[in-house]
């Protein structure tokens, strides 16, 4: 190959016009550098840049007889040497350009030892002479970006930092100090900071990008109709009509009549009012152009998914602050700082407990409202069990609160397995797979 000495090798990552350099990474001779988004790779790639990358692509290390090498990992979207896709591995030489997915680009760097100082007019023992031979490591180097990080990564804190979460944590615990002395408002926005939090999880998983602002009217949205007339015609249709009505003594009533009723009244009932703004924002998108036509619409089980639990949030933060709170704070046989107090106490393992309860019942049927809109041949059975599975879910919920809070916890962890399911499902069947991002946990 060269003949230079393989420890002498780098990559630098450039952008795929070859306009700039973004980074450059030494090769070691000891450990094959493995690059792809999985966190215990050499080189990691942001998932929310790189969708198209594999989580390990490829790797580069020395061949047998001491040459660098390339080799594709069995990536799914390719290695490309010089844009020639790669099978296998690849002997590697000076300038090769390495492109991953046709995503991001690296270049095959070698670099030649510098050329001995001259010993020019030197006088014999002085410093200079004594320490000419010696050379710099460029990597001990410290740099201006080095002393001020936010100079070079500053445009990175957005995207890879979390900087915005962190700016609206830093408001609302700002507004909540303004706020200490009304528990009224306390209350409203701490619920809305832990449902948005919670929602943000799910957000992530999930792995694709929707306006927040049609998330947000999502929500808004089952507020209004739960407020509207429309509740009187459900609650009479499942709590009158079908045998859905609970009495205020249900936990002295046989399990499996106190389930029915509250699959009828509760389940059934609840996850239909939730599931209204998914069918409203699909026969939305279905009047737009594109592009908006595929960021607003539901047209894949990842889009149900988001929107039914940003409805879901919704429906939590009406309940909770509208019933189950003020029915502490107004109880006559505590004081009102008591009462305050309870309320609180309340609010945050309820709304922080929508991920394994509303939230996963209206996403769980949210991603078969998804799944048959992207495969509508079977679109009823879709649907049927969807809705069914849902009202289940949230009737074994409240039957077993009543009962015994080990089973509840059981209830809720399942729920909660039945959504990150769907979710795992939705990334794998969506169409704009590439395009989308996700976050992974790993050790």
């Amino acid at each position: 190959m060269t003949g230079l000495p393989p420890k002498a090798a780098f990559l630098q990552q450039i952008s795929l016009n070859g306009a700039g350099v973004f980074a450059s990474y030494p090769l070691q001779v000891e450990t094959a550098i493995v690059i792809g988004r999985d966190p215990r790779c050499q080189i990691i790639l942001d998932s929310q840049v790189h969708g198209g990358v594999s989580r390990q692509h490829a790797k580069v290390c020395l061949s047998p007889e001491g040459y660098w090498q390339v080799c594709d990992l069995t990536s799914a979207n390719g290695t490309f040497i010089n844009g020639q896709r790669l099978q296998g591995c690849r002997l590697l030489q000076q300038g090769d350009r390495i492109t991953l997915a046709q995503d991001v680009q690296f270049v095959f760097e070698l670099e030649a030892s510098p050329p001995p100082v001259p010993d020019i007019n030197l006088p014999h023992g002085s410093f200079a002479a004594t320490h000419k031979h010696k050379a710099i490591d460029p990597s001990e180097a410290v740099t201006f970006s080095q002393l001020f990080p936010i100079v070079s990564t500053g445009r990175d804190l957005t995207r890879k930092a979390y900087l915005i979460p962190g700016t609206v944590t830093v408001a609302f615990v700002v507004m909540m100090f303004i706020s200490v002395g009304d528990p009224l408002m306390f209350n409203l926005l701490l619920a809305i900071y832990i449902a948005g939090g919670a929602y943000y999880f799910v957000y992530l998983l999930c792995g694709k990008h929707k306006p927040w602002w049609l998330l947000v009217g999502t929500a808004l949205t089952t507020v209004l109709i739960v407020t509207s007339p429309l509740l009187d015609l459900f609650v009479f249709i499942f709590r009158e009509f079908l045998p859905g009505a609970v009495s205020k003594d249900s936990a002295s009533e046989n399990f499996l009549l106190l389930l029915t009723r509250m699959f009828f009244g509760a389940g059934l009932m609840e996850e239909l009012l939730k599931a209204l703004p998914v069918f409203m924002v699909y026969l939305w998108g279905t009047m737009l152009r594109s592009p908006l036509r595929e960021q607003i619409g539901v047209w894949e089980p990842l889009d149900g998914i988001l929107v039914g639990t940003a409805s879901a949030v919704g429906f939590t933060l009406l309940e909770t602050l509208g019933q189950y709170v003020p029915e502490i704070v107004n109880s006559v046989s505590l004081q009102s700082v008591e009462g305050a107090a309870l309320g609180v106490q309340l609010l945050i393992p309820r709304v922080l407990g929508s991920i394994f309860g509303h939230m996963a019942y209206s996403g769980y049927f949210g991603y078969f409202i998804g799944l048959s809109i992207l495969k509508p041949r079977k679109r009823w059975q879709t649907l049927g069990v969807g809705y069914l599975t849902a009202a289940s879910l949230h009737a074994l919920w409240n039957a077993t609160g009543l009962i015994n809070f080990f089973i509840l916890a059981v209830i809720g962890i399942t729920s909660y397995a039945f959504l990150a399911a769907a979710i795992l499902k939705a990334r794998a069947l969506s169409p704009n797979r590439s395009q989308n991002f996700a976050t992974r946990f790993s050790k």
